[in-house]
């Protein structure tokens, strides 16, 4: 799945911190996948301030990550709960698009 740098840095937060033994492992995959690496933080000039991640918005670029069938169930699963609690934000929204509008 295509996904631009505000995509994975949403979905890097959105990922359960706990869960059973097979979904943390998944997780934990699919985290990493989603990282970024030292090149990409010096393409998009990605930088970090105490808890504020920062990136330069001017660079439009997508990278094609696989995601299999149970993380995208975790993931839908954790979308639902956020609607569910009305916490979805602005952030989400473009996730809300990719993995629940297929």
């Amino acid at each position: 799945m295509e996904l631009s740098v505000p995509d994975r840095m949403s979905l890097l937060s959105i990922l359960p911190p706990q869960g059973d033994i097979t979904t943390l492992r998944i997780v934990r995959e699919l985290r990493e996948a989603l990282s970024f690496s030292e090149p990409e933080y010096a393409e998009f000039g990605i930088t970090t301030d105490g808890d504020t991640i920062r990136w330069d918005g001017t660079v439009n670029k997508t990278k094609d990550i696989e995601i299999g069938e149970k993380a995208t169930d975790i993931i839908v699963e954790t979308l639902k709960a956020k609607d569910t609690e009305r916490v979805l934000t602005d952030a989400h929204l473009s996730l809300w698009d990719k993995f629940m509008l297929d």
